[in-house]
């Protein structure tokens, strides 16, 4: 039995960035494939490095976040990258199990998803998050957008204050207000998704709790859901599907996570599904000991 390690990777390689913040980049085409269809959604590509080039800069420009790029490439120094060389940009994505029409933000995955569906089919976009940081959690549960607000101004709670005595009470919209040009608020007092004028946070743990999205990422979210919209915020570390017989499985693995627990959670998720095909358990063991985050044949032909 043959297994791919990396799957859908385009043959042409990138000398230049995407000129686009999200995924996919054309509204024609995020359209969900029928049930026929393969199970992977889009598709992985590979970046020429140039010189001077580094991963810390490369994922805002591709449209990911950082975490994700670092981890799609094991071994590769984030700030030293070879001239010549590639890189893998991690395009291609299964959806969150049980995903519903609004947002789905997936933690372990620093992902946002916004389904929605329309006469001719169900579409999806995919926009990379910074979320909240240890201690600073942010929290699961299902929430809704409450409130729109274009320039909002940032009031910081009083516990960020004594965190930090020299914020003012109150930071007016511009070049220096946190929460970028746009603010969706969520239906959780004091939570929301927005955006930043420190783009090299998004894709990675470092928010007071918040949802932190590229500029140009948040634009778009924003003219695209209303308030009342229901946003899902789930942290699942290991996502399957399977079509004909073939299985796949995605693996963001937390770094302080139990590899061991991980492996007996993703049997255990696998003998849940309607699939009783073969299973490489060699493949699972090495995608969760690598949390590559990209979809990998770990069953089938």
């Amino acid at each position: 039995m043959k297994y791919m390690t990396l799957y859908l990777i385009t043959v042409t390689i990138l000398t230049c960035t995407p000129a686009y913040a999200w995924y996919p980049p054309y509204p024609t085409q995020s359209r969900l494939p029928g049930t026929s269809a393969d199970p992977v959604i889009g598709q992985n590509q590979l970046y020429k490095v140039r010189a001077g080039d580094t991963l810390v800069e490369l994922a805002p420009k591709a449209g990911l976040g950082f975490l994700a790029l670092l981890r799609a490439n094991p071994g590769a120094d984030p700030w030293l990258l070879p001239t010549g060389g590639t890189v893998l940009l991690p395009y291609a994505f299964l959806l969150p199990p049980g995903i519903q029409p609004g947002i789905t933000v997936n933690l372990a995955e620093m992902r946002l998803y916004y389904l929605w569906r329309e006469t001719h089919g169900t579409h999806v976009r995919v926009y990379p998050v910074g979320i909240g940081r240890s201690g600073w959690d942010t929290p699961e549960g299902k929430f809704e957008i409450t409130r729109k607000i274009v320039d909002p101004a940032w009031n910081p709670p009083a516990s960020l204050r004594r965190e930090n005595p020299q914020l003012p009470s109150r930071i007016p919209p511009g070049a220096d207000n946190p929460l970028g040009e746009y603010w969706l608020g969520l239906s959780r007092d004091g939570y929301g998704i927005h955006g930043t004028n420190k783009p090299y946070g998004v894709g990675r743990r470092i928010s007071h709790g918040c949802l932190r999205l590229y500029p140009a990422d948040i634009r778009d979210l924003f003219a695209r859901v209303e308030t009342g919209t229901a946003v899902y915020i789930i942290n699942r570390p290991l996502k399957f599907a399977h079509r004909d017989n073939r299985l796949f499985m995605e693996v963001h693995r937390p770094q302080e996570a139990d590899s061991e627990a991980l492996y007996r959670e993703a049997l255990e998720q696998v003998a849940r599904m309607p699939w009783r095909g073969t299973i490489n358990l060699e493949a699972i063991r090495r995608e969760i000991a690598l949390g590559r985050g990209v979809p990998t044949l770990v069953g089938g032909e």
